[in-house]
């Protein structure tokens, strides 16, 4: 399993992040967002150990608006987290890798992500909320049961400490990363080392138990 750590958005705390190794980073290119990064200096994220997955997230923009940070900062994943069609994701796909991110409450069609198929590299599975992201909400994970595709996806929405040990219990073989993002905070956009330090250690863990059994 994969961790992604997303909504970084101060040099100092990115850094200390960092220094955690997790696969993936991720960086909040959305105006609305308290996590938006604005401008950060492109220097931060060069800094970030060969390895981790520099990823820009955004919502419903286009693609000009899209390629000018890949190229800045240098991601080398991409999320979108809004209404982006099928073909949208698709031609980012080679120089990126995409990730498809869904709201996902107990009414939701996972038949819809067929569309995405040959179009994306994950999904990413979030909780359905009027706003895109960061809302600190769970959704029923047993729900992840009906997803029959064979692309990995992230499973993102309100992970926390008090339910980061029932992570273990998601047996899908799609099962690809999980997100830490709102619950980890001291405020928007500044994780808690010591919370992260403690998830990274459940997770490792559960990765070693996995290994030796």
């Amino acid at each position: 399993m994969k961790i992604k750590v997303c909504g970084l958005k101060q040099p100092e705390n990115i850094k200390a992040i960092a220094a955690l190794q997790p696969d993936y980073v991720g960086f909040i290119c959305y105006g609305r967002s308290p996590r938006y990064i604005d401008d950060l200096a492109a220097s931060v994220l060069a800094e970030l150990p060969v390895g981790i997955h520099k990823t820009g997230v955004f919502v419903n923009e286009d693609a000009e608006t899209i390629n000018f940070p890949i190229d800045k900062y240098g991601f080398d994943t991409i999320q979108l987290h809004g209404d982006e069609s099928p073909e949208f994701a698709y031609a980012f796909k080679g120089k990126v890798n995409v990730i498809k991110a869904f709201g996902v409450d107990n009414d939701f069609n996972f038949d819809q992500l067929q569309a995405y198929a040959g179009k994306v590299d994950y999904f990413m599975f979030d909780t359905k909320t009027s706003a895109y992201g960061g809302s600190g909400k769970t959704f029923d994970w047993s729900i992840l049961n009906n997803y029959k595709l064979d692309i990995p996806f992230f499973l993102s929405g309100g992970i926390s400490p008090d339910n980061i040990n029932e992570v273990k219990n998601i047996t899908h073989p799609q099962f690809y990363a999980v997100d830490l993002n709102s619950r980890f905070e001291t405020e928007p956009g500044v994780k808690d080392l010591e919370k992260l330090k403690n998830a990274f250690d459940i997770i490792r863990k559960q990765i070693t138990n996995e290994i030796r059994s």
